[in-house]
């Protein structure tokens, strides 16, 4: 479904991806892997059309999509949950939501995955009419993953979701993650620095080391891989 074609994306002169590939079919759970600073966050900014890049070609079922503007790409069902949440601290849970919607127009459908939204994730239920600033970390994980959902997303892109959160939350997210691709069969390309959770979550995975692709097999022989293990593993 998503195709990444030896891209190299730069930040004005300095080149942050060399030569990046990457294959995420219909349906998996693809993690990309690797220190902070190698070059994750920006793979997926280039799959959003934030930081274009400036060789290579990136193709969504194969029609290209690297010369799209950000918003297009939204419309085309890329939708991205930001590194740090990024949630609307201003607006209620709900309207958070409904922002996810604004470019869908089936009432219908809309409340049907309101109500879906807030069955995987209960406390949003609860927390409705309350600002979004106000929750606490693990919830506004779970409210931006959500407002990504309203969004009917085909390709779910997501950053580091684990970033700053307890390790009991964590695994509540990851559990969520998993869940969402069974129940809905939804493409996932995940960002962690987590290698452990996330190599456990996916189906394969592709390890970054300085802005190029190092390693990429089956998410299982990854986590049992040596280097991987004493690299990103502590073991």
């Amino acid at each position: 479904m998503l195709r990444i074609e030896n891209i190299s994306t730069y930040y004005g002169n300095i080149q942050a991806l060399k030569d990046v590939s990457i294959e995420v079919a219909e349906g998996e759970i693809v993690a990309l892997i690797g220190a902070n600073g190698a070059g994750k966050t920006t793979t997926l900014m280039s799959v959003s059309g934030i930081v274009p890049p400036r060789a290579g070609r990136i193709l969504l079922d194969g029609d290209p999509i690297d010369e799209l503007s950000p918003e297009k790409i939204v419309k085309m069902g890329v939708i991205q949950v930001p590194e740090g949440r990024r949630i609307f601290p201003d607006m209620t849970v709900l309207e958070n939501l409904e922002m996810g919607a604004f470019l869908r127009t089936n009432k219908h459908l809309i409340q049907q995955d309101m109500n879906y939204v807030m069955t995987i994730f209960p406390i949003l239920e609860k927390r409705q009419r309350q600002l979004g600033g106000t929750l606490s970390g693990g919830e506004q994980q779970m409210l931006a993953i959500s407002r990504a959902l309203m969004a009917r997303p085909r390709v779910l892109l997501l950053d580091e979701p684990s970033l700053g959160l307890a390790p009991l939350i964590i695994k509540q997210i990851f559990d969520m993650i998993r869940q969402i691709n069974k129940e809905n069969n939804t493409t996932i390309f995940l960002v962690e620095q987590n290698a452990n959770q996330a190599l456990k979550l996916a189906d394969r995975g592709y390890v970054m080391e300085n802005g190029r692709i190092t390693l990429v097999d089956a998410a299982d022989k990854l986590l049992s891989n040596d280097e991987v293990r004493k690299a990103y593993l502590g073991i």
